[in-house]
This record gives structure tokens, sequence and C-alpha cells, in this order.
């Protein structure tokens, strides 16, 4: 059965209600991180305040998420990410997701025979994760060389750099959070089902 759109418009406001309820958010942070009214945010998700691009934006934004989840939009088309390369300061970026939330992308390192590390800060928060390679992790004052299959999670407010250490380049994934989203893994220690 095809959705009219009032049937959209009236689901908006539940929709918004759950998602600032599951991120553990009041009307009050959210009004503040937003910049829009405590008393519009309530009757947005009451349904007494029509949804409007100028309401949605800045939500869409805190909560990192594309408008569409906001709306409700059905995913239409092919799902698959079809990865267009960066060439950034001599390093390749693959991006492995889209825009918005958390960032995955390969990053391919080439060796830079004695360059000397160049630390930067930034807002957000890196996980690496070694794919083939060795990589030199300069984070503050720790030198440290990771091989493959090994991982490092930072935030990148600390000063840092990334090299490949050798004369080969190094492979990783790296997932990348703006706002300091940190990638969450559960993982079993040996003798826990």
């Amino acid at each position: 059965m095809r959705q009219t759109r009032r049937d959209v418009l009236d689901a908006v406001g539940p929709r918004l209600r759950e998602l600032r309820r599951r991120r553990g958010l009041t009307l009050a942070e959210l009004a503040e991180r937003t910049g829009v009214n405590q008393s519009t945010l309530s009757r947005l998700e009451g349904g007494a305040r029509k949804p409007t691009l100028e309401l949605l934006l800045p939500l869409a934004e805190v909560y990192a998420v594309p408008l569409d989840d906001l709306v409700g939009a059905p995913r239409t088309g092919d799902p698959r990410i079809h990865p267009r390369p960066v060439v950034r300061d001599g390093m390749t970026y693959v991006p492995l997701s889209s825009p918005g939330g958390v960032a995955a992308h390969k990053l391919v390192i080439p060796p830079r025979p004695g360059a000397e590390p160049e630390l930067k800060t930034h807002e957000g928060f890196e996980w690496v994760y070694v794919i083939s390679g060795r990589l030199h992790l300069v984070l503050g004052d720790r030198d440290l060389v990771l091989k493959a299959g090994e991982a490092a999670e930072f935030d990148t407010h600390l000063p840092h750099w990334l090299g490949a250490d050798g004369d080969r380049p190094v492979e990783l994934l790296v997932l990348f959070g703006r706002q300091g989203e940190r990638a969450h893994l559960k993982a079993r220690t040996v003798g826990t089902p």
C-alpha cells in the first residue's frame, strides 16, 4: 500500500521523538544544540508543527543522519557504494560509506623515506585497522608501529600523524567520527561463550 504525503508528514514527529530519546537528549539539550526553540521542537515531535527544511536540517546535523531518515523516505536504487578514490597529500582515500555519521574509508599511504612527521589536531575520533604493510603512528609523544591485523583508536584532539613504516605502502581501514563518535566493538575473550 502506497503512503500518502499526509502519512509521511504525520510519521515525522514520532520518528523525531524516538530518535531524540535513543540519543538520550532532552528537549532543552536538543534546543541548545540545534538553535531551534524548545517549544517548536516539542510541537514538531507532537505533530502540531509541520516539518520544514529549516527545522529538519539542524536536526539531521545533530543526529548525523541523512534527511531521508528523518522523514522516512523510502530507500530506492542501488544500496551499494561506488567509491571514487581521492588523492590528498600523496595519500589515497577510498570512501566506504555515505556522508553523515561515522565516515569509513580505506586509506593507502605510500612510503616517504626521510619524511618528518607533521602532527595535526582536529575535531573527532579515529579508529584505524592495518590491512597490509606497517603503520608508523605518532600520538602526542608516543611513537608506535602497527603491523597488519593491529588496530588503534584515539581522540583526534591529540596531536597525531600517520605514515608508512619502511619501503612499502600501508593500507588501512579508517573510521572517523566528526563529533567524536567511537566505534564500539564487542569481542569475546577466550573461554567466554
